[in-house]
């Protein structure tokens, strides 16, 4: 009786510390996101046998030989002088247009400008820049009244035949409303891309001497989305279907006042865009839906039949026709997560050997992102294949050593069940070994979420979507998506119509005209 209640003490004892290792790894994962970096990035270069051990790192890792790393120097007539860490001010402002700079003499007084000592006029011999200084400009609003001038002919008023004669007139953006294409412009870069709220917007605008409700500014966004960002919108959908790779990612959304949904629903905003290397047009389209069901992904990308690159989320396996690239940055990911978690000594081993093999193949790709597509793919082929038969291999023997269920067994897993997915990217040299592109793009919106948390309607999710894809495009072709914005509310008003592929090939931002405008 004795033995058999020691051997229950035993198995409880066995299985406390298993739990309190499972909530000791989770509570390492929290710390790690709420404190910790950002970034997966590692430094150790190594494709070795070496573990990687988070206990006895110093140990293991010191090498008295080894010399600390020098910063650049600059020889300077018979001495060293290390560069600077930081730009200088003379780089930083570099990028200033030249009529924001302004060059003030301070001079002496004209009482001044004589010798003390022979009494003689001094001559000047030249200035010296002692100092530089920044000179922040509040932002102040500006009313402008437009009259339209008329004119009459005088002989035909004579003959009772009046005649009058009036120019155009511009119209505006939104009608009758005073809101400008550059104020317009500023309220959306505000929200959407410095991630500013409507209610502090409403603050700022308040300051300045307009007290405007965010009702108000949200009209606005909405309004100016639906008639003019919408078409430019649908218009890069169709030509994001001609591409011969895309790359897509989806984030939750909430959404308040929603007919037959609770405010509490989960809805999601969707991403999808052209590749990373040599697309036909660099593009970056948000799409607003109530849920994660594949089925959007698959309605949205009708039509398209190249390489889909995504995370491994099962609902893309409905976009028919398209031939599944996983991402190896989620790989990574699922090791980063067992070698911060220090569950236990040999799994942080083990993931640190499998991030050595992964981060080999980055490494690979930073060396090839320059080669055309046909040498990218052969270059992959004879310097990553070797890596993924390795690694494959490692994967495989490792599997079983595992525990099951456990975090490194789970990363193992991950790998070996995506195996043809994870290598699809070798068949196409235009194809990119992770799904960052789209990450990279859906990041403003999780940014701004954190600080304006919802849409109060679906109508303002759509917009927002509009407005993102319009920014996120703008910065994919590398132009000042404000001046953008300033420049369609601006001329799209004006079109007869909004249609023709004519009209909206005008106006997107890889055209020329629109390059040099918003340089």
């Amino acid at each position: 009786m004795t033995d058999r209640r020691e051997q229950e003490l035993l198995d409880k004892i066995t299985k406390l510390e298993k739990e309190k290792a499972a909530l000791l790894a989770r509570v390492n994962i929290l710390q790690q996101a709420r404190f910790g970096p950002k970034t997966e990035r590692r430094t150790d270069p190594d494709l070795d046998d070496a573990y990687l051990s988070l206990f006895n790192e110093a140990e293991t890792e010191a090498n008295p030989s080894v010399k600390e790393p020098e910063l650049e120097k600059t020889t300077v007539k018979g001495y060293e002088r290390k560069a600077k860490r930081k730009p200088s001010v003379k780089t930083l402002l570099e990028s200033l247009p030249e009529d924001c700079i302004e060059n003030i003499d301070i001079d002496l007084d004209e009482d001044q400008k004589v010798c003390d000592i022979c009494g003689h006029i001094l001559s000047p011999i030249g200035k010296t820049l002692v100092n530089t200084q920044i000179e922040f400009i509040p932002a102040k609003l500006i009313c402008k009244r437009y009259y339209q001038k008329a004119y009459e002919c005088r002989e035909c008023r004579k003959n009772d035949q009046p005649h009058i004669v009036r120019p155009i007139m511009p119209k505006p953006p939104i009608p009758h409303s005073f809101a400008s294409p550059s104020a317009i412009a500023h309220v959306m870069m505000q929200k959407y891309g410095l991630a500013v709220p409507l209610n502090r917007q409403e603050r700022e605008w308040k300051q300045l001497g307009l007290p405007l409700s965010r009702a108000t500014l949200a009209n606005w966004i909405i309004i100016s989305s639906n008639e003019y960002m919408k078409p430019l919108q649908n218009y890069m959908h169709g030509l994001l279907l001609k591409e011969p790779y895309l790359h897509a990612d989806e984030t939750p959304v909430q959404v308040l006042i929603e007919k037959g949904r609770k405010n509490t629903s989960k809805s999601y905003k969707w991403v999808f865009t052209s590749g990373e290397y040599e697309p036909l047009h660099n593009i970056r389209l948000f799409q607003y839906r109530q849920s994660r069901k594949g089925a959007n992904a698959s309605e949205f990308l009708q039509g398209f039949t190249g390489y889909l690159q995504t995370d491994d989320y099962s609902g893309y396996n409905q976009v028919a026709g398209v031939t599944r690239c996983l991402c190896w940055a989620h790989a990574r990911r699922k090791y980063v997560e067992t070698e911060t978690a220090k569950q236990d000594e040999t799994s942080v081993s083990l993931a640190g050997k499998g991030l050595r093999y992964i981060r080999k193949l980055f490494e690979i790709e930073k060396e090839l992102r320059e080669l055309t597509p046909e040498e990218r793919k052969a270059q992959r082929l004879e310097k990553e294949v070797p890596v993924l038969k390795a690694y494959w291999k490692w994967a495989e023997d490792s599997r079983d050593k595992v525990l099951p269920k456990s975090r490194i067994s789970n990363a193992l897993n991950y790998s070996l069940t995506n195996k043809e997915q994870l290598e699809a990217y070798l068949q196409d040299g235009r194809c990119a070994i992770s799904n960052n592109t789209a990450e990279n793009s859906i990041r403003p919106f999780t940014v701004g979420r954190k600080n304006w948390l919802f849409s109060a309607s679906p109508k303002g999710a759509e917009a927002s979507a509009c407005v993102y894809s319009i920014i996120e495009t703008c910065k994919a072709n590398n132009i000042d998506p404000e001046k953008y914005l300033i420049y369609i509310l601006t001329r799209m008003p004006n079109e007869e119509h909004l249609k023709g592929e004519e009209v909206l090939e005008k106006y997107m931002p890889w055209n020329p005209a629109v390059q040099e405008a918003c340089k």
